[in-house]
């Protein structure tokens, strides 16, 4: 199983998500874990990566994967990087696909139909307060003369409204409208696709030109890993964009 927005299906890129399906690894990484930072087996994980690029006809050469960190900065890539410290990566250049891994925390992919720059984005919680989506755009915008009404956006599977149960610790860091306070549980729970979302049409991104998955990692954990769900022994997934 791969998600494949329907968002872009106009655009001249290659866009997509994989789920835990399709893939050789052993349980807990069962079976398409495309990270070799979980502790599963080095040979299954590159033949993991083997088959989900190669359904989309993409080299692993030309992916472009930074250590994700939390953060909120953002790299411009030329050509694919492999040991950058960024959650999130910005190119115009074709046959260079950046890709994000997660397990919860949201994927948002970016394509500036009219300059043809895309971006990839890791936002956990810490990148979303950070505003790592807002902080993307505005170095698309510095870097290519990006607008929001040229762009289109998939915001991808990842922990949902009503899984991401986080304390006041958390919560503080966010308005009103992407939280809600649970009496019986004394625990907020706060929406991280309408936090990103909300950062794109900030920018002037048009709400029509947003897809987001309806895909939550705990609640969908047959067809995705959660790092939460699965108290961190678990596989990653990668959403990847690349200009054609």
């Amino acid at each position: 199983m791969i998600i494949q927005p329907k968002i872009f299906d106009s655009s001249k890129v290659i866009v997509a998500q994989s789920s835990r399906l399709g893939g050789i690894s052993a349980e807990p990484f069962n079976s398409l874990n495309l990270s070799l930072s979980v502790n599963d087996d080095e040979q299954n994980v590159r033949k993991n990566r083997e088959l989900f690029f190669g359904r989309l006809g993409i080299e692993l050469s030309k992916v472009s994967r930074c250590y994700q960190v939390h953060g909120n900065d953002v790299l411009l890539v030329n050509e694919p990087v492999t040991n950058e410290k960024h959650d999130a990566q910005i190119t115009n250049k074709p046959n260079v696909y950046l890709a994000v891994s997660i397990a919860d925390c949201t994927p948002i992919l970016i394509h500036d139909e009219k300059e043809n720059a895309i971006a990839a984005i890791h936002a956990g919680w810490r990148g979303t307060v950070g505003g790592i989506v807002s902080n993307t755009l505005h170095k698309m915008q510095e870097n290519f003369g990006t607008k929001g009404e040229n762009c289109k956006a998939f915001i991808g599977a990842c922990i949902g409204y009503e899984n991401f149960e986080v304390g006041d610790d958390v919560a503080k860091y966010f308005d009103d409208s992407m939280k809600r306070f649970d009496e019986q549980k004394l625990k907020w729970f706060v929406d991280l696709k309408k936090a990103n979302r909300e950062q794109l049409i900030g920018f002037g991104v048009l709400k029509e030109n947003i897809e987001t998955s309806t895909y939550c990692t705990v609640k969908n954990n047959d067809l995705f890993f959660s790092h939460r769900k699965e108290k961190g022994v678990t596989g990653r997934m990668m959403a990847v964009i690349g200009i054609i």
